[in-house]
Formats: structure tokens, sequence, C-alpha cells
């Protein structure tokens, strides 16, 4: 029998791995905006940075990332 060499996958010396930090700066969460009198949800949202240390796990794609936080939620952020 042949032997079967292991292949290698060779990556580009200009691609790096992003950090949770520079994963978090690239999605936003969207929440709603709070009634000043009231303190109760009004129709309107607004968009809020993720912190680096809500970033459970990531993945990088070509032009996005996907990001799951501590607290269980989906995100996508674009490149």
């Amino acid at each position: 029998m042949a032997e079967k060499k292991p292949t290698e996958e060779k990556q580009p010396s200009e691609a790096k791995s992003l950090t949770h930090a520079e994963v978090a700066k690239l999605v936003k969460r969207e929440v709603p905006i709070l009634d000043k009198e009231t303190g109760k949800p009004t129709d309107k949202t607004r968009e809020i940075a993720v912190k680096g240390d809500e970033v459970l796990s990531f993945k990088e794609y070509d032009d996005h990332v996907i990001v799951v936080t501590k607290d269980g939620k989906k995100l996508r952020g674009e490149k």
C-alpha cells in the first residue's frame, strides 16, 4: 500500500486571527429605547457596542463575523 502523506494547509501570511476585543468592535447589539418617564420600552431601538468580555465564541468568514455572547445571543458583524 502507498503511504498517505499528511496534507498541509497553507495560510496566507497576511491573514491574522482576530481577538475577542477586535471582534466585539465589529458587532453591535440592538436594544430597545426606554421611555424616560415610565421606564418601559418604546417601539424604537438603538445599537450599542458589544464588549470584549461579553464574547463567548466567534467564527470569522471572508466578509463577516458571527459572535456568540455569554448571554446566548448570536450576532453578525461586517468586516
